[in-house]
């Protein structure tokens, strides 16, 4: 058997900030948008252009209190052949992106931007 990747989930509290976050810092597009006012939830699927693999962000309409996304070091993670031009434009539009770092010390490789969430995602040189 053969299995692919389709989507990863993540809750998020506010659809649209999130939505704009992902699509100004990596380009993603959302794919399709699936709203469930019934159950009081809301699905966007995003997926970098060209790309088969989406990022499922789920806004529950009745969540009131953050998400708690616990002590572990869970995290996405995309790639980008120019990681210091990437990490200054994530500069620029004020996310805060970590410091560049390499393994063991050796030469960057990687860094890492939260969302609105709090959610990480490594930034990785291909």
């Amino acid at each position: 058997m053969n299995y692919q990747m389709i989507h990863s989930c993540i809750r998020v509290m506010n659809l649209e900030k999130s939505e704009k976050f992902y699509q100004e810092a990596f380009g993603f597009e959302i794919s399709r948008r699936m709203d469930f006012p019934d159950y009081k939830f809301t699905l966007s699927y995003l997926k970098a252009p060209g790309g088969d693999f989406e990022l499922e962000l789920t806004y529950n309409h009745d969540q009131k209190e953050p998400y708690q996304l616990g002590n572990g070091y869970s995290h996405l993670a995309v790639g980008v052949v120019d990681l210091e031009g990437s990490h200054e434009k994530h500069r620029e539009q004020g996310f805060d992106p970590k410091p560049l770092k390499g393994l063991a010390g050796g030469k960057p490789k990687f860094y890492f931007v939260a969302d609105p969430d709090g959610y990480l995602v490594e930034v990785v040189r291909v």
